[in-house]
């Protein structure tokens, strides 16, 4: 909501400068989600590994 607020302040005072950000957000947001994707996917890997080292003592220590 805010974000829609301050794109229609800034399309009535810079017309131009809004209408080259409602072009580049897009073209951004294209550019951002494969690195956040992968982000995702390293950081499930670091997940599985932890889970792989501490399984183990997990199992040694488990107390039920």
């Amino acid at each position: 909501m805010v974000g829609f607020l301050l794109g229609c302040i800034l399309l009535v005072f810079c017309w131009p400068l809004a209408l080259l950000m409602l072009v580049l957000s897009p073209l951004l947001l294209l550019v951002l989600l494969p690195l956040g994707l992968v982000g995702a996917m390293i950081g499930g890997i670091f997940m599985l590994v932890w889970g792989l080292i501490t399984l183990p003592f997990r199992i040694l220590f488990c107390r039920w």
